[in-house]
């Protein structure tokens, strides 16, 4: 029989969230930065509008009713790149000087400097006799930190560099300000930070000496006792603490490191809510109940099967927050399962209880207050970062015994509606999923008898140069989709712009001396919204945006149904850029799992049924393009790696479906037709094997960032097809000189077969500007041709 709790006079619940959107309801933020990295507004003038911002979101959450708004989740790129200068841990390649600003410096770090010294010199340095890159392979003093993606979520942070001798100190007033800034407000503050552990276990090891990230615990945890001091005596309630790798896998020595480290802070006096998302606690469940800290917050989307034995572990004198509503999609919430699973919690909690959302908003867009033009059917079910404060008003309020009826009934009827919707299946798609042969996920034949038949057929000089796909959204191609979507432009016109577009693009690349060149994708707005755009299954807000990483934003398209491709999508572009040039020409294809990836999916069947779906669409494109006379399809993965379970049990399965269903696509390609994927911005080390079963004829990845780490997994995993080691990284405005990538390509010919080896940019080029791209590109063409002159197979 359920347990449940009738409302007292001690009943005690609040509610808060770890984080909210920060770009602002109108893309404010972006703008400003990008104004600012252009040079038309000074430091003053973009803070100024992190200050309006801060203040604005501060206020929602109080008006939705929060107990306590968050500070300290706001950044200017990236909330890791805040903590390395909190922390006073800037990497010492940078040789800051202390004239520099602090956001300054966080800018360098985060962008790197726009072009790169001259050769035998570092950026930053004044020693003539240094080199451009140290002895030990470190990074460029110029080149910016290494990005990856934050667990498995689709937005990229900046990852914090150690060595054995990396030092800590309480280095930025930011955090303090910014809580100053709150308290004049009025509002009651809960602190938010990066746990300790988290901090260390994200970073990256630089340097000769070998040692373990762990070792520098020992330096940090005075520095965050520090910074919890201060806080509390600015008069800070609580400080959230995340340590989001407690719902990973860790191994013992991390394990153990908690209980001495928690024991340390809590001397430092302050209300420390430890913050779980993302994973289910598992074997740190028990770990995570007994730290000695104030509170313990979970994702009870993620981990709901775990909150009963939580509420039993937990000592009742600690907090527990719940995290009720979902923080990762855009599904309205069921508020009457959340009360049912609620209520049996503030049994046991004995009244008290917090409610959160699972994660930070800062996945999720602002509101749909913004999206009158929605499907009238679908947006009912539909809560932004805005409508998810409202839910969690709506369970406050249910849980005290003042329920609002008409709240809970809206809920129930959006519900009911999507459930018996007849737009969520379509039974022709179904019975072609069903009917598949066993083999619809092989090629005709394996690579080794590809590879010969393609080179026949495309006469590729030895290092091939190609790019990713995407060349400079220019102000005249937004210019244009903007004014055709606002209905100033017709079609026809807008065809011919783009068409205008896609000429000068070839007649570039053509002129740099590329050998496979793409149509630059000016006609596409975003790699997944484009193609979510022509199949069905598919809506789109208008300023859904939620941001990827610095200023960049993206707007993720809404899956809600089943998928299929009425027409072709890429087709007729593809073929007229081929007509422009004699060289080959890409298909430019977004693989499924990516589509499914980076979209707010339907939950209510397994993600792999939907990625099955994704792949015919996909396939029916690449039997289209091949039909037409296109020798080569690149079908893009980027997000293959993101979609890892964050624990390794689950690893197999996942990889098992995600690499059939890019199969199922790339099947249709006849043996003399080249498949090429592109995978960037993770860690792909651990699953080589599993991308190697993807079969792609060539894969382009990132390796510039990660200054070629990638090569030494070659070493113990030597990839059987053809490989790209990325040569540069496209989301700095930094130039690499020719050199650079030369030394790169070298280490990569020592451990790929020459004969396997393409040369091309991290990714795509639709973020830069055309003078610095145009300069990469040439400089990267002549590092090609240098390696053919010294390592072309014979």
């Amino acid at each position: 029989m359920q347990t449940t709790f009738n409302p007292t006079a001690t009943t005690t619940i609040l509610s808060h969230v770890p984080g909210y959107p920060r770009m602002g309801a109108a893309r404010e933020l972006k703008f400003a930065l990008e104004r600012h990295w252009r040079g038309e507004i000074d430091e003053a003038a973009l803070q100024a509008v992190g200050r309006q911002l801060r203040a604005r979101h501060w206020e929602e959450q109080r008006l939705a009713g929060l107990d306590f708004v968050s500070v300290g989740d706001f950044a200017y790129y990236d909330q890791v790149a805040n903590h390395i200068q909190l922390l006073g841990c800037e990497p010492a390649r940078y040789g800051f000087s202390p004239q520099q600003s602090e956001l300054s410096r966080y800018f360098r770090m985060a962008r790197g400097a726009a072009t790169a010294p001259a050769p035998g010199h570092s950026s930053g340095c004044g020693h003539s006799q240094c080199q451009h890159e140290a002895q030990d392979g470190a990074p460029a003093a110029d080149a910016a930190l290494e990005m990856s993606k934050w667990f498995d979520t689709n937005y990229h942070y900046l990852l914090p560099e150690f060595s054995a001798e990396t030092s800590f100190a309480l280095a930025s007033r930011r955090l303090f300000e910014e809580v100053e800034e709150a308290q004049a407000l009025g509002h009651p503050v809960k602190a938010v930070l990066l746990g300790p552990l988290s901090f260390l276990w994200l970073g990256k090891v630089r340097g000769t000496q070998p040692f373990e990230r762990l070792e520098l615990l020992e330096r940090l945890l005075p520095v965050y006792g520090a910074l919890l001091s201060r806080l509390k005596q600015q008069g800070v309630s609580w400080v959230q603490i995340d340590e989001p790798i407690l719902g990973l896998d860790l191994p013992p020595a991390w394990r153990s490191a908690f209980e001495t480290a928690y024991w340390q802070l809590n001397q430092a006096g302050a209300q420390l809510l430890l913050a779980t998302y993302f994973s289910p606690l598992e074997e740190n469940l028990s770990l995570a109940c007994r730290l000695p800290v104030a509170g313990l917050h979970v994702d009870g989307v993620r981990a709901a099967h775990e909150l009963t034995s939580i509420a039993d572990w937990l000592p009742v004198h600690k907090v527990l927050s719940v995290g009720i509503v979902d923080g990762r999609n855009i599904w309205r919430c069921d508020l009457d399962a959340a009360l049912a699973m609620l209520q049996p919690l503030l049994a046991k909690r004995q009244g008290k209880l917090w409610l959160s959302t699972s994660c930070s908003l800062l996945h999720v867009p602002y509101t749909l207050a913004a999206e009158p033009q929605l499907d009238p059917e679908v947006r009912p079910w539909l809560a932004f970062a805005h409508e998810k404060l409202a839910e969690l008003a709506v369970l406050k309020q249910a849980l005290q015994g003042a329920a609002d009826p008409a709240a809970l009934a809206a809920s129930r009827t959006a519900l009911a509606s999507r459930a018996h919707s007849l737009r969520l299946q379509q039974p022709a798609l179904r019975a072609r999923l069903a009917a598949l042969p066993a083999d619809a996920d092989q090629r005709p034949s394996p690579f080794a008898l590809r590879q010969p038949q393609q080179q026949a057929r495309l006469q590729l000089p030895a290092f091939p140069t190609t790019t990713i796909g995407s060349f400079p959204q220019t102000p005249a191609i937004r210019a244009a989709r903007a004014a055709y979507k606002r209905g100033e432009l017709d079609s026809a016109t807008y065809a011919q712009r783009m068409r205008a577009e896609i000429a000068d693009a070839v007649q570039r690349q053509e002129a740099l001396g590329l050998d496979v060149l793409v149509h630059g994708e000016a006609e596409r707005n975003d790699m997944v919204e484009y193609f979510g755009e022509q199949l069905e299954g598919f809506l789109f807000s208008s300023h859904g945006w939620v941001q990827s990483y610095g200023s960049r934003c993206v707007k993720p398209p809404i899956l809600f149904g089943d998928v299929r491709r009425p027409q072709a999508m890429t087709v007729d572009w593809t073929v007229y850029t081929q007509s422009l040039t004699d060289k080959p020409v890409k298909g430019m294809l977004t693989g499924p799992v990516t589509i499914l990836q980076w979209s707010f999916v339907r939950e209510d069947q397994p993600r792999r049924d939907t990625a099955l779906q994704l792949a015919l669409a996909i396939r029916d494109e690449v039997a289209d393009l091949q039909q037409a006379g296109i020798a080569i399809i690149q079908i893009d993965e980027p997000a293959v790696r993101e979609g890892l379970p964050l624990r390794r049990s689950r690893w197999d399965a996942y990889l098992d479906w995600a690499t059939r269903a890019f199969r199922i696509a790339a099947s249709a390609a006849a043996d003399a037709t080249q498949i090429h994927t592109h995978i960037c911005y993770a860690e792909f080390n651990e699953i080589l094997p599993q991308i190697a079963a993807m079969d792609a004829d060539v894969i382009t990845i990132e390796t510039s960032r990660s200054d070629a780490e990638l090569l030494q997994a070659l070493r113990r995993f030597p990839y059987p097809n053809q490989i790209g080691p990325g040569v540069y990284d496209i989301h700095s405005p930094r130039v690499p000189a020719q050199a650079e990538m030369v030394s790169l390509l070298q280490r990569a010919a020592s451990v790929v077969p020459p004969a396997n080896l393409w040369v091309n940019p991290d990714c795509g080029l639709k973020t830069r500007g055309w003078t610095e791209t145009e300069s990469a590109l040439r400089n990267m063409v002549a590092a090609a041709r240098q390696l053919r002159a010294e390592l072309a197979p014979a």
